[in-house]
């Protein structure tokens, strides 16, 4: 009798561990045939990923959008299961987010390009900016890095070499004028401009505020090589409806709907 019921419990256990994640490989992590939820962040990003849904949706495939107004949230919710891929964000800040906060994230495909612009309500020009002028910036980490590297493309400082876009306000190596650099959060920025003399702000917020990048900027982003991209856990990288998503943001459509839309604000990265 005890035996019976020795084997009987061992047969339970061995169920319940093989409904706990010791079952098919084929099973874990397919997402959900036919369907999608997407994180971006609010303005060109979730633009986009509109005209993305609409295309998909044609060929079979249902995309929800989840819009968020941060750059955190995004990669969080992503991790956490509350979203099946997010599309918002350089390649440098995916990095560091997943460094920073231990993240099982993997980036899948390239998108678009926002080039960085300074703004001003002040001047017209960066170089009419006063000595000891206050400029804005954004605070998190990659995008102060490229803020910095922008504000030295534009001329107004130096830093130190071989930081690249992990430069901090501690390593501006020369500035000449005494420029007060004070940072911000990204997303209130725009809303912030008329408190500093100039800002760089990344083109989906200024865009977002009802700025034109290439009109409203008085120095925007050379050539620039930061790339958004799409990104997913890492169980489901080889999922079908991944491949599809991608497909469809990276069709003729898509581009010709950026190019028309954003008239070089906004540049397909693919």
């Amino acid at each position: 009798m005890k035996k019976l019921l020795f084997t009987g419990l061992l047969a339970c256990m061995l169920a319940v561990l093989a409904a706990c994640g010791g079952g098919s490989d084929e099973a874990e992590g397919l997402l959900e045939d036919g369907k999608l939820k997407v994180g971006v962040t609010s303005g060109p990003h979730e633009q986009i990923l509109e005209k993305v849904a609409e295309l998909a949706e044609e060929d079979g495939l249902t995309i929800e959008l989840v819009s968020f107004s941060d750059y955190v949230m995004p990669n969080v919710s992503l991790s956490e299961g509350e979203l099946d891929l997010n599309s918002f964000q350089t390649e440098p800040f995916f990095d560091h987010m997943n460094e920073e906060r231990g993240l099982d994230l993997i980036k899948v495909a390239d998108t678009v390009t926002f080039p960085m612009g300074i703004y001003s309500e002040g001047v017209t020009d960066v170089a009419d900016l006063e000595e000891g002028a206050r400029i804005g910036l954004p605070s998190d980490p990659t995008n102060s890095g490229r803020a910095l590297l922008l504000f030295e493309q534009a001329g107004l400082i130096k830093i130190e070499e071989g930081l690249g876009v992990n430069a901090t306000v501690n390593d501006i190596a020369e500035n000449p004028n005494n420029y007060e650099f004070i940072e911000l959060d990204p997303a209130q920025i725009p809303r912030q401009l008329g408190e500093v003399d100039a800002a760089a702000i990344n083109s989906n917020f200024a865009m977002d505020a009802g700025l034109v990048p290439g009109e409203d900027s008085i120095f925007i982003e050379q050539d620039s090589t930061f790339v958004n991209l799409i990104a997913v856990r890492e169980e489901n990288k080889d999922d079908e409806a991944v491949q599809q998503f991608i497909d469809i943001y990276q069709s003729d459509e898509v581009k010709q709907f950026v190019e028309e839309t954003f008239q070089g604000s906004v540049v397909p990265g693919w």
